[in-house]
């Protein structure tokens, strides 16, 4: 039995340090863009989208745990910048 905690506790750590990752990611990446490709991507401003993933990566850091709402709400946000603005951001890059 003492194993099975012992894996699970592994595993949420795991994902823990996984989501983390993702949302540094996601802050940092969002400080590289300028203001002005994201208005011409039409998404939220970069001052919104880099409030909304910092104050998600200092819950992250501060509160821990992937399990509460504020922390799944910040995670989802990261995922769709990532999934949705960052490509319009680099589509506007490309060449």
């Amino acid at each position: 039995m003492l194993h099975v905690l012992e894996a699970e506790l592994n595993l949420m750590l795991f994902v823990e340090l996984v989501i983390l990752g993702v949302k540094i990611f996601a802050f940092v990446n969002s400080l590289m863009y300028s203001g002005e490709s994201y208005n011409a991507a039409n998404k939220l401003s970069k001052p919104a989208w880099t409030i909304i993933l910092g104050v998600g990566l200092a819950a992250q850091i501060v509160l821990g745990g992937v399990i509460g709402l504020i922390s799944l709400a910040f995670t989802v946000a990261a995922f769709v910048y990532l999934a949705d603005v960052r490509p319009a951001l680099a589509s506007l890059t490309r060449r």
